[in-house]
């Protein structure tokens, strides 16, 4: 599996944590939930510091770098993120792991431990 960061410094954009909020609920949620091989999305912001960002646990490498991009995010805050990061899991654990059947996955158990 791997967890993918994306972040946004928008300092320079018209664009607010409010503001993106309304993206939220009016299409990123709904397109989200059916993106094959996304496990999970957690969308993040701070009103303070300007920036916005997401959180994507992928179900494997392939997935990370085939996977269509519903996002309008750099459409709408006007440039690509300002940060992009791709990296292995190493371990999962925690209530939601549980829930998503993922506690346990990650390199440091080579890879997946049931």
């Amino acid at each position: 599996m791997h967890v993918v960061i994306v972040m946004w410094d928008l300092t320079r954009s018209g664009q607010s944590v409010r503001s993106l909020r309304e993206y939220l609920r009016d299409y990123a949620v709904d397109a989200f939930t059916q993106l094959s091989g996304a496990r999970l999305k957690v969308w993040f912001g701070d009103e303070t510091r300007r920036v916005w960002g997401a959180v994507y646990l992928w179900e494997g490498a392939g997935r990370v770098r085939g996977a269509p991009a519903p996002s309008r995010a750099t459409e709408l805050i006007g440039y690509p993120p300002t940060s992009v990061g791709t990296f292995e899991i190493e371990a999962v654990s925690g209530d939601l792991a549980e829930l998503l059947g993922i506690a346990g996955v990650g390199n440091a158990w080579g890879e997946q431990r049931r």
